[in-house]
């Protein structure tokens, strides 16, 4: 049986749990290590990324009845030296399927009939989505400022959407506020540890895909749960010796939200208190990232360098991308911003991979 162990206090719990964190109120971990990484042990007749069950926390074969083929999206090179994958093929058109995917499942396997979930749009629509496929129960909270065609996917897939006035912020204490006062199950994607197993598949895929991980990889991180999955699975790799070298890693945050960045800047172990601004690259305006510690920790360890993406390159970003034939949304603009930053900071680079997070079309606002 899996437990989590909590990040605070240590203790185990089991992870059938319906508490979302530790009684002491720290945050869960999974208590699990991964086989050695071994590409016989990939499901090749499995197309999604459970295919990488060996790899992964999984109860049971819930993932059978919730799983809608995600993953596996192209890893492209678009011009020499920059690979990127294409993460918008996706079901709900983003990268976060992967982890609704992980996250659901384990839901479905401990029976949960009804969730609820704030999001900045993308990770609510995927949860709503996966839900309707698992037959659960979803009611997804959004801040004001969410794109419309992002709350109109949501709510097509029979979730019922509360569009919380504020910031991001205040929209996860309204919601988390439910979750206190009803015990309703919450299937939040930074608090749930499953949705970073989902996650990980990003990198198997990659390496699975390229037969290795560029020299470079650029993760953008607003609560974090692409960067933390992509962390744990190249960590596997590394002392799996399935690689030799630990990729520099380039962590992005926008130049009006960047708590994360402040922290890294001042040496500091926990995200410093900023004011937000209003950023187009909304999927990354997390001024209280719940697990920066955990992801200022994995910065340390790794030697990661953070670096913001300039609120005046966004679009053009955008526009350069799509004349190369991807059409992507104002978040993902940002990544091709913030590498542009990296390289004028530190000199030019080569060998990098860049994640096409979300789809154009749902930023159209």
């Amino acid at each position: 049986m899996l437990n989590y162990i909590c990040t605070c206090c240590g203790r185990k719990t089991p992870a059938t749990t319906r508490e979302p964190v530790c009684s002491c109120g720290g945050l869960f971990e999974l208590d699990y290590t991964p086989p050695k990484w071994n590409d016989e042990k990939i499901d090749r007749k499995e197309w999604s990324i459970f295919r990488y069950r060996e790899f992964m926390a999984l109860d049971g074969d819930s993932w059978r009845e919730v799983s809608l083929g995600e993953g596996l999206t192209p890893t492209v090179e678009l011009k020499p030296g920059m690979f990127v994958k294409v993460d918008y093929a996706m079901p709900t058109l983003s990268f976060k399927d992967r982890g609704a995917a992980g996250l659901v499942a384990h839901m479905k396997s401990i029976g949960v009939a009804e969730c609820v979930q704030d999001s900045s749009g993308n990770a609510g629509n995927s949860v709503a989505a996966y839900c309707a496929r698992a037959g659960i129960r979803c009611e997804i909270y959004v801040p004001e400022g969410t794109s419309p065609k992002k709350i109109a996917m949501i709510e097509s897939h029979g979730a019922k959407v509360h569009v919380i006035p504020g910031s991001r912020d205040h929209c996860a204490d309204v919601c988390r506020a439910r979750v206190k006062d009803e015990g309703v199950y919450y299937a939040n994607h930074v608090v749930n540890p499953f949705f970073y197993e989902g996650m990980k598949a990003y990198i198997y895929e990659v390496f699975e895909q390229l037969g290795r991980i560029p020299e470079h990889v650029v993760l953008p991180v607003g609560n974090g749960t692409l960067f933390i999955g992509a962390v744990k699975a190249l960590e596997h790799l590394h002392q799996s010796g399935a690689i030799r070298k630990f990729p520099k890693i380039v962590a992005l945050q926008s130049e009006y939200c960047d708590p994360l960045y402040q922290a890294r800047k001042a040496g500091k172990d926990d995200p410093v208190s900023v004011d937000v601004k209003p950023t187009i690259a909304e999927g990354i305006a997390i001024g209280k990232p719940l697990r920066g510690r955990e992801i200022l920790d994995m910065m340390k360890r790794h030697d990661i360098t953070v670096v913001t993406a300039p609120e005046d390159k966004i679009l053009a970003a955008r526009a350069a991308v799509a004349r190369e034939g991807y059409y992507i949304e104002h978040t993902t603009a940002a990544n091709f911003a913030a590498w542009d930053r990296y390289c004028e900071l530190y000199g030019p680079a080569t060998d990098v991979l860049i994640t096409l997070c979300g789809a154009g079309i749902k930023s159209d606002h």
